[in-house]
């Protein structure tokens, strides 16, 4: 049922395709809820706070990349750090969040799981490109 042709560096880089479309999805879904415009418009927001989760959404995109062109060593050690700082980044969400931000957390938790694996499974020595 599953495609095993699917190289592990494809398998990772839509992973993190997933994940920032999750992402994305967490949201805009909370727009329609009663007030959340309005109380979005009345934040302040430092500077520092955007720049902290600018960061944090940039580790999907470059990791798309990433874990298509990086040796497998390097794809191994570059998944981890970027699974462990997107990890921190959604626990940072969860204090405040309701089941909706709870629901998202898992989809990515379960995510990252599967990255980790696929990832430390890749071997050790890199093929021979023909």
């Amino acid at each position: 049922m599953l495609n095993n042709k699917i190289s592990p560096q494809t398998l990772l880089s839509t992973l993190w395709v997933f994940i920032l479309l999750n992402m994305f999805l967490r949201d805009l879904h909370e727009f329609p809820t009663e007030g959340y415009i309005q109380e979005l418009m009345s934040l302040k927001i430092s500077q520092q706070t955007m720049l902290f989760y600018a960061f944090l959404g940039e580790i999907p995109i470059l990791m798309v990349l990433l874990s298509r062109i990086l040796n497998n060593t390097a794809n191994k050690w570059a998944n981890t750090l970027a699974v462990i700082v997107a990890s921190l980044g959604v626990l940072y969400t969860l204090p405040s969040g309701d089941l909706d931000e709870v629901f998202f957390a898992i989809v990515d938790a379960a995510a990252f799981v599967i990255i980790l694996v696929t990832a430390w499974r890749l071997p050790n020595h890199q093929p021979a490109q023909v």
